[in-house]
């Protein structure tokens, strides 16, 4: 396989789960906040030392979600972002990730827990329990990281540059 295709990194989670933020944050190691939702899709591209990775960040929106599928043949790993203090919307967040990869079995997922910081984020084992980590994590490589992007323009957290490198750790090691 040549090119760079073979590198891409699908990005996933509900609306408003924070995704573009992460991404930015994942890409130049600094703060920004989107606001305004993705409408569609987002490339970013991340050179590392060892890897130059392409990201793909389709929106979350339901119109947008019959999409995710498509996609997911393609991909390297999977990166799937839920609002750690969005309970209500947890069971969704549970519901699409499970029907993503119940066709593809060796896919590796990184779950991030993302908003932390919030009131009322739950903790990593909540969320482990709520969207039913245990029942996917036997044959795959499956990751939970709870991360949270910083106030703007700072550095990013600690758990942002856990979760970079290990997302390119993965990509080495899965291409």
């Amino acid at each position: 396989k040549g090119g760079c295709s073979d590198k891409q990194i699908l990005v996933l989670g509900l609306d408003g789960a924070g995704k573009t933020s992460v991404l930015h944050s994942l890409a130049t190691n600094h703060v920004k906040h989107s606001v305004a939702p993705t409408e569609g899709f987002n490339a970013v591209y991340i050179n590392t030392e060892e890897s130059h990775m392409e990201f793909l960040e389709i929106g979350g929106s339901e119109s947008l979600r019959s999409y995710w599928k498509m996609y997911l043949p393609k991909v390297l790993l999977l990166i799937y972002v839920v609002d750690s203090a969005d309970h209500a919307r947890l069971p969704v967040a549970k519901q699409l990730l499970h029907q993503l990869i119940q066709n593809n079995s060796t896919l590796p997922v990184v779950v991030l827990a993302n908003k932390q910081d919030l009131e009322g984020a739950y903790c990593i084992t909540d969320i482990h329990d709520a969207l039913a980590l245990s029942e996917i994590g036997d044959e795959r490589k499956m990751f939970l990281i709870g991360t949270h992007v910083a106030e703007d323009g700072s550095e990013i957290s600690s758990s942002m540059k856990d979760a970079k490198e290990l997302i390119a750790q993965l990509v080495l090691e899965t291409q």
